[in-house]
């Protein structure tokens, strides 16, 4: 996809204040008509010229208040199973996180964390093989998840933005519910015990996080670590990409905090 330039843009708008015509604009600068309609609107809305209405603001560029314990939620929903990308028919990027249908709880969760981030944008849901895929179109997706960027999570430096880890500092268990309910899951291992000279079956519960990036392993277990939350690495074919919690008090606090996924 092609995007235009600064420089571009205010030559357009220099037109268009002066009475250009949008098509006129587009054929001078070959850019499409649609996206010259767009640049149009968002200036008249930013000087009050459409009555009734204003440009959707953001709150690392506007200042908005933004609702941080969703946005902890959602962001670790993105570090999980979410994604942004930028469609060739769209103007603004989309952020999707993909959600299995058989946790409709976990959708509407993930659908309502979203309108709070973004509450002046529409919550689409689109059925896929399998999964219900949650999107929202923003073209301040970026602003408020820097760690967008080419390639796969795993294969790039993943960090927080100081004014992000503000944020889980202060919503700790949000941050880890979304990880849980994108990357992890509650289940219930056994094992058996000689008791009374009587081997018998004995079942207990754990929570397990799966990444392949290093970097959002150690996001996720740095925050068990300041809600004491005790974990252990747990490799498997080699590869140490799950985070087991089963410690009987630990597991406690994540069943009182974040729960199986519903």
């Amino acid at each position: 996809m092609h995007f235009h330039g600064t420089e571009v843009r205010q030559r357009a708008l220099t037109l268009l204040r002066g009475g250009a015509k949008n098509a006129d604009v587009a054929r001078k600068l070959n850019v499409p008509l649609g996206t010259i309609g767009y640049w149009k609107h968002e200036d008249r809305a930013k000087r009050g010229e459409c009555p009734g209405r204003r440009a959707p603001q953001c709150p690392r560029c506007d200042g908005r208040e933004l609702d941080e314990v969703a946005y902890a939620y959602l962001l670790g929903l993105y570090f999980g199973d979410g994604h942004i990308v930028q469609h060739r028919a769209m103007r603004a990027p989309s952020l999707s996180v993909s959600c299995t249908d058989t946790w409709p709880g976990l959708i509407e969760a993930c659908a309502q964390a979203m309108q709070s981030v973004l509450p002046s944008n529409r919550v689409t849901k689109v059925q896929r093989q399998g999964c219900l895929e949650v999107k929202i179109y923003s073209m301040h997706l970026r602003c408020l998840f820097p760690q967008h960027g080419p390639g796969k999570k795993h294969e790039r430096r993943i960090a927080l933005e100081p004014w992000q880890q503000v944020i889980v500092d202060a919503h700790p268990w949000e941050f880890i519910r979304g990880l849980i309910h994108s990357d992890g899951c509650r289940l219930t291992n056994w094992t058996t015990r000689l008791i009374g000279g009587e081997r018998k079956r004995y079942e207990y519960p754990r929570y397990f996080f799966t990444n392949a990036s290093d970097d959002i392993r150690q996001l996720y277990t740095d925050t068990l670590d300041q809600l004491g939350v005790e974990w252990t690495h747990c490799t498997r074919n080699g590869k140490p990409y799950n985070i087991s919690v089963a410690r009987k008090a630990s597991v406690a606090l994540m069943d009182a905090h974040v729960g199986p996924k519903y």
